[in-house]
């Protein structure tokens, strides 16, 4: 077998207004339109070469949002999503402006990347990076973390 790509992720929401405003006006993704056999609440968003399916919470049996990820998630040791951006300092600024605390970071990963977390409306953990220059940022040690 030969994997061509991730195509894309599917979580559960509780709020699709909520998930909309995040995906779509916060990050900045295209939703997209879903097939007429999905007859369950949801919504899909487009990114550059991949794609995020949201569904309802209640028309499911899986429950929205990941566990708290404890001490782990302030290190980036957690379940997440991570994308790419372009300026991360513009990122720091967007979330700012509507609202949305950083969870973790801003740290060094170690080879030229800095990254930064943010919660979803429904709790997913979210990383931002970029590579930038900041050598006064002390690169984080990922030593491991343990219940």
């Amino acid at each position: 077998m030969r994997l061509t790509r991730l195509d894309h992720s599917a979580l559960i929401v509780r709020d699709l207004e909520k998930t909309r405003h995040f995906y779509g006006t916060v990050l900045g993704l295209e939703e997209v339109p879903r097939p007429t056999t999905f007859k369950v609440g949801g919504c899909w968003f487009k990114g550059p070469n991949f794609e995020l399916h949201f569904i309802l919470e209640k028309d499911t049996t899986s429950p929205a949002g990941w566990v708290d990820p404890g001490l782990g998630g302030k290190s980036g040791l957690a379940h997440h999503l991570a994308f790419a951006v372009e300026n991360l300092d513009e990122a720091k600024r967007t979330l700012e402006q509507h609202g949305i605390p950083l969870s973790a970071g801003p740290f060094q990963r170690g080879d030229g990347i800095v990254q930064i977390y943010v919660d979803d409306p429904d709790g997913h953990f979210i990383e931002l990076f970029a590579r930038v220059n900041m050598p006064d940022l002390p690169v984080l040690d990922r030593s491991a973390v343990h219940r």
